[in-house]
């Protein structure tokens, strides 16, 4: 078990906490990957956001990168397993629909559930992070009356522990490399018009 808690990575939530107390924020963490690369590998070009202002910035960490998406697609969440190639990643996403956690080795999902429901998680090895989710206060049973404090710190914090990558408020208001997501929402929308 890793020492981040979630205390470490609430400065994180409530940067991308609306007024409204709803939080939208999907981040990966990638282990000895470069910023560049892990952009490489999810197919981002550096650059800047695009028209849309969907993009990720990758911001280098301490044990490899971060990725912040900003709009409200989920591709760093859904392309983890790109990521993990030859390493690890874990990803968290959170919107007021939705919202997960998903740990890859490899190029392989370990184990994938939702901050709500992680009785329900699925993978090829799903009770890998466990002693850490408890650790975490996270809901293992879905017994518990209500949601446990922070389960969005507890994700990062879990994201953290199981990569071994930090992301610290001084880096995160430090350069990053910036890239669109359009394209890759573009092709999509063409695909399912054909």
């Amino acid at each position: 078990m890793g020492s981040a808690t979630a205390a470490t990575y609430e400065w994180l939530c409530a940067e991308f906490t609306d007024g409204a107390d709803e939080t939208w924020l999907c981040a990966g963490f990638v282990r000895d990957l470069s910023p560049r690369e892990a952009l490489r590998r999810i197919h981002v070009t550096p650059g800047s956001l695009g028209e849309s202002g969907q993009g990720v910035a990758a911001y280098a960490a301490g044990g490899g990168t971060v990725l912040i998406e900003y709009g409200s697609p989920r591709t760093v969440y859904d392309k983890a397993h790109l990521l993990s190639a030859g390493t690890t990643a874990a990803a968290v996403y959170v919107n007021i629909n939705n919202d997960g956690f998903t740990y890859c080795v490899d190029g392989r999902r370990i184990t994938t559930f939702s901050l709500y429901a992680y009785s329900l998680r699925k993978g090829f090895d799903p009770d890998r992070l466990q002693a850490d989710v408890e650790d975490l206060g996270m809901d293992i049973d879905g017994d518990q009356l209500g949601f446990s404090d922070d389960p969005v710190s507890s994700a990062l914090a879990l994201a953290e522990r199981a990569t071994g990558v930090r992301l610290s408020a001084a880096r995160f208001t430090g350069p990053a490399l910036i890239g669109s997501t359009d394209h890759i929402y573009l092709m999509a929308a063409d695909a399912l018009g054909s």
